[in-house]
């Protein structure tokens, strides 16, 4: 397993699924976590200033609780939305997704929370509560990532950690990229989102991996302007005949590469007979957090299975 992975296996989103909360009374307080050795308070990033250590964090995003965990601030975590995950331990209460609710956030007296996007302008309800809200993403390059796990390390007492983070983020992301062997042309992929052949471009967080690991989408001449995910047909995908199909809408959808083989027209297609359709953890297809390196892990190992002829 690769150098990522061994400190952070427990933290990503692959971990074990949180227990559902209950319907009682938030939990107690829980003890509080002071910052690393080294690290200063108050932070301020933009117009969010954070007084001390939060021993109370909330976070309704599941890539920022990925992110939390990943720099060592997961026991500083007391509740979360209901697609977020923690390593195995303690459960802490799940609260629902889509449309955060202030009150019931504010009833568990956080002094930190971290939302992805903003539902019913949740940060604005929270702030006018003098409840500390971070919005971390959604990311659009990996830069924003690294960025992102910088400020949550600031804000939470664990920059050293994040920047660790980061570093062997960067390390595994290059060590994949320079693996791959030289091509005399680009290799073409297939990206599916769901069985209607919903799908995304290079233009998008995700596409971008797909495109340092030197793939060009089919997608893209379809998808322009603001359509970064467009809906593509049949006979589209069929004529573009591409090397490689990512399906990630395998755990929603049932799909796999016994079933795409037997799509009607598909059987011929050059992912199908070389052995090219590969099937994402649905987990691994979502977000913008450390867990992109097993992402572009599985992109990379792909690439490296199409023959070279």
């Amino acid at each position: 397993m690769r150098p990522l992975l061994r400190p952070l296996a427990a933290a990503v989103v692959l971990a074990a699924t949180l227990a559902p909360s209950g319907c009682g009374s938030p939990p107690a307080p829980a003890a509080v976590t002071t910052a690393a050795p080294g690290e200063s308070f108050p932070v301020s990033i933009g117009s969010l200033t954070v007084m001390v250590a939060p021993h109370r964090i909330v976070s309704l995003s599941p890539t920022g609780t990925e992110m939390l965990v990943a720099v060592g601030a997961g026991p500083q975590v007391i509740a979360v939305d209901a697609g977020s995950t923690l390593p195995t331990g303690p459960p802490v209460p799940r609260l629902p997704a889509g449309a955060p609710d202030a009150a019931a956030i504010a009833g568990y007296q956080p002094d930190l929370v971290v939302i992805g996007d903003d539902p019913n302008r949740i940060a604005d309800q929270l702030r006018l509560m003098k409840i500390p809200t971070f919005q971390a993403g959604p990311a659009g390059t990996l830069d924003d990532t690294y960025r992102e796990l910088g400020q949550l390390g600031q804000l939470t007492g664990h920059s050293v950690q994040a920047t660790a983070v980061s570093q062997r983020m960067r390390t595994d992301i290059d060590a994949l990229i320079q693996a791959l062997p030289p091509r005399n042309r680009s290799l073409t992929y297939y990206y599916e989102l769901d069985r209607n052949y919903g799908s995304l471009t290079g233009r998008t967080f995700v596409g971008s991996l797909f495109s340092l690991a030197g793939l060009t989408n089919i997608a893209d001449p379809v998808g322009s302007g603001s359509n970064s995910h467009p809906q593509l047909s049949v006979q589209l995908v069929v004529n573009a005949n591409p090397d490689l199909i990512f399906l990630a809408d395998t755990a929603c959808c049932g799909q796999t590469a016994t079933a795409v083989a037997v799509r009607a027209g598909w059987s011929g297609l050059t992912a199908v007979k070389t052995g090219g359709v590969i099937s994402l953890d649905r987990n691994l297809a979502a977000g913008w957090g450390p867990h992109v390196v097993d992402l572009l892990r599985a992109i990379t190992d792909a690439v490296g299975r199409v023959p070279l002829a």
